[in-house]
């Protein structure tokens, strides 16, 4: 029997495509990766979802922020992610991975908000502190007489008189977490940009990086696990503090106490109005070419964005997650139900 060219490839065609289909059957739930910070919320939902829906629970891992959207925009098919968390919002040279890895359309959702605390143990005095002062405790370097230079800074009186004769032990996030990438964005960049030294400094990139470079001399120490990991370690150091967030510190303050940053307090009222300067938007992604092919990810949209879970009294207000003001929910529930896709030009 003889076979053309045209059969022959048709016949492979075919079987791709049944490959195909048979990969596709062989995921029946949803595959959830990002944010520690996101996590906790993401993981309540999950399990509503589960208990609620026909659906499968989905499978939520806590990677990172950054790790996350990595795996999100490494490509499409059933062994990558469907949903990347996010404690902040996806970049776009991101965008441009995912793009460049066949992800081209991708849905961005806003959860509500949560807060970055500077946290201390409770038996310790309560901090009163500045962006500039935690900014010129962690950086790499600081401008001292007219120049930058290795940051001297060893104890917090050194920086202000009035502030603890104590070492300064700062537990920060590591690279993988977006909330180190907020505390660039919240602390570092609006203390370090407006330094003379920093503006005489013409290249952009070097500009971007003298900012964002935390010290490595000792009083900075990354934390790459997750917030019950840095909550221990600050227990453990007597006077230290740590980088949490108002979630975190919500489900443990019996033990733990947030600063007041620039006069204000870690507060429900203060975030969700973004009075206290340490607020962000807290989001999730969906890859949309997942839509249709692997099951429940429109439904499980819907049950996040719901106000049984996010609105006024939602259920994830109980652990710790703060909501977006009536209209604006309702404006972002409608761009999720949506699936519209993420929009870099216009502030969250």
């Amino acid at each position: 029997m003889k076979f053309n060219k045209l059969t022959i490839a048709a016949a492979v065609s075919a079987a791709f495509v049944t490959g195909a289909v048979y990969a596709q059957a062989a995921r029946d739930y949803i595959s959830i990766v990002g944010s520690s910070t996101v996590y906790p919320f993401a993981t309540t939902v999950a399990e509503q979802f589960g208990k609620t829906s026909k659906f499968k629970t989905p499978k939520v891992e806590s990677t990172g922020t950054g790790g996350g959207l990595k795996l999100f925009c490494s490509g499409v098919g059933v062994q990558y992610p469907d949903i990347a968390n996010a404690s902040r919002r996806i970049t776009a040279t991101e965008v441009d991975t995912c793009a460049q890895n066949g992800v081209k359309d991708i849905a961005e959702v806003v959860i509500g908000y949560d807060g970055i605390v500077i946290a201390s143990a409770r038996k310790d005095k309560p901090l009163n502190l500045t962006r500039e002062q935690i900014y010129k405790a962690i950086a790499k370097d600081v401008p001292k007489d007219g120049k930058l230079v290795p940051n001297p800074y060893k104890r917090w009186n050194d920086i202000a008189p009035w502030l603890p004769a104590e070492d300064i032990v700062f537990y920060g996030p590591a690279s993988n977490h977006g909330t180190r990438d907020v505390l660039v964005e919240l602390v570092m960049n609006p203390s370090c940009e407006r330094l003379p030294e920093i503006k005489a400094i013409t290249d952009e990139k070097m500009k971007k990086a003298a900012c964002a470079a935390v010290r490595e001399d000792g009083p900075f120490i990354e934390v790459a696990e997750n917030y019950t990991v840095a909550m221990q370690k600050l227990l453990a150091a007597p006077h230290s503090v740590g980088v949490l967030t108002f979630s975190f510190l919500e489900q443990n303050g019996d033990k733990i106490q947030g600063a007041t940053i620039d006069g204000q307090s870690p507060t429900l009222a203060n975030i969700a109005s973004t009075k206290y300067p340490l607020s962000r938007p807290l989001f999730f992604y969906v890859k949309k070419a997942h839509v249709g092919v692997i099951p429940g990810i429109k439904e499980y949209v819907a049950e996040f964005t719901s106000d049984k879970a996010i609105g006024q009294d939602g259920y994830l207000e109980d652990k710790g997650l703060i909501p977006v003001p009536d209209a604006k929910r309702k404006e972002e529930r409608a761009k999720a139900l949506n699936l519209e896709n993420v929009n870099l030009s216009v502030a969250p």
